[in-house]
């Protein structure tokens, strides 16, 4: 390619690849996240990787790319630091990191390919396609991938390739907390200015970016709200709150209260996504709660395949629940062992409060008691028992 008689570096084809995105249409919703971060050549990088935030391109790589083939790879880059990849999947990276590698690849692919029928971007010679797998996220893609293997020993995806970049899982990690807190800032207004501006051009966003943008429900208020009524004893009766179950039929009725309930349970999902910061604060709210409706005692599942550890919080205890207690797990995701935990050990509990990412192996559990589900990161968990309410990472700061 030339330009006034010279050819292009490669550091210029990259920016140029950049400049033809951002001019495209169908794109200008993703023109925050392009700018996120440094974009750099290394001689040293024999594909291209991204930290969440940061770009980094080997320069024969790209050199021997068409353009069209390095829209496709800035396209791919940028989409993992939009989706977050290089975070919300970690837990898959530990477990198996060729299919976690596999899986990510998959989804954004497919995306970029039906994006692209004209032919402005090409996905280079290497990359992972596959349509089975079109409306799945990468836990979804990684469990069928996984799955094939173990029944058929193929990679679920017909294709052997491990794909035509690298993926920088360990710089995502080596990014402070302060850093990784701004990237998740950055990405988030990235989102909605780019939404934004689409939406003044009328091109209309891309679906999957709107749906990053849904407003969230004030999952703290519904898990209070879930812990109050449910747990509301008959000690005594109040016309001062009318029961909410008779309003609707025009009956006004008594509700039943109490000074306390008997027993609460918090199941946490240890396999790995839900991170300790995120219990931290899930906690913290939980003890609020405990505060309000004053619970006899408490106990503390953490669970992966199994209940990994039991802690017991009597009331006394309370005050220093966050403090003392000590998460255990890190293996996969079996949400049944928690209610035949509860059955095995006569855990009698008034309603059970179950923090998961909602990548469940198996059923959702058959329990005796009300459950509400706090599902991080995943909107197509939907529980066939209880009450879900879908929060996203971002929200536990």
């Amino acid at each position: 390619m030339l330009t006034l008689g010279k050819q292009l570096t490669t550091e210029q084809r990259l920016s140029k690849a950049v400049v033809d995105i951002m001019g495209k249409d169908k794109y200008i919703a993703l023109a925050g996240i392009l700018m996120i971060g440094e974009r750099t050549v290394k001689e040293d990088i024999p594909t291209a990787c991204t930290n969440g935030r940061d770009e980094m391109y080997g320069r024969k790589f790209v050199d021997d790319l068409s353009d069209p083939e390095l829209r496709f790879l800035v396209l791919h880059e940028s989409y993992h630091k939009l989706y977050r990849h290089l975070t919300t999947w970690k837990h898959l990276y530990d477990e198996n990191p060729q299919l976690a590698n596999q899986a990510c690849d998959y989804v954004i692919n497919l995306k970029i390919a039906d994006d692209n029928t004209d032919g402005f971007a090409v996905m280079p010679q290497g990359g992972l396609l596959d349509r089975k797998f079109k409306d799945m996220d990468s836990a979804q893609v990684y469990a069928t991938i996984k799955q094939d293997q173990e029944e058929n020993g193929s990679d679920g995806g017909g294709n052997s390739s491990d794909g035509f970049d690298e993926h920088d899982w360990d710089g995502a990690q080596e990014l402070s907390d302060t850093e990784q807190r701004e990237l998740a800032r950055d990405v988030d207004e990235a989102i909605r200015q780019g939404a934004l501006i689409a939406g003044k051009l009328g091109n209309g966003a891309d679906r999957s970016m709107t749906d990053l943008l849904k407003p969230q429900i004030d999952w703290r208020e519904v898990m209070r709200e879930f812990i109050s009524t449910t747990c509301t004893g008959n000690d005594y009766s109040t016309w001062q709150r009318p029961n909410r179950r008779y309003i609707s039929s025009g009956i006004y009725m008594p509700s039943g209260i109490s000074e306390s309930v008997e027993g609460i349970v918090i199941a946490g999902d240890m396999s790995g996504s839900v991170g300790q910061a995120e219990q931290s604060v899930i906690l913290t709210e939980a003890k609020s709660c405990f505060d309000a409706v004053h619970p006899n005692w408490v106990r503390m599942l953490y669970w992966d395949t199994e209940v990994c550890s039991d802690e017991t919080y009597e009331q006394h205890e309370l005050d220093d629940f966050i403090n003392s207690t000590k998460p255990k797990g890190g293996g996969g995701t079996n949400v049944e062992c928690v209610p035949a935990h509860m059955t095995k050990h006569n855990i009698n509990a008034q309603a059970a409060i179950v923090i998961t990412d909602g990548h469940i192996w198996g059923s959702w559990g058959k329990w005796d008691c009300p459950v509400l589900w706090v599902v991080i990161d995943n909107k197509n968990a939907k529980p066939d028992v209880g009450t879900v309410v879908h929060v996203t990472s971002r929200d536990l700061t």
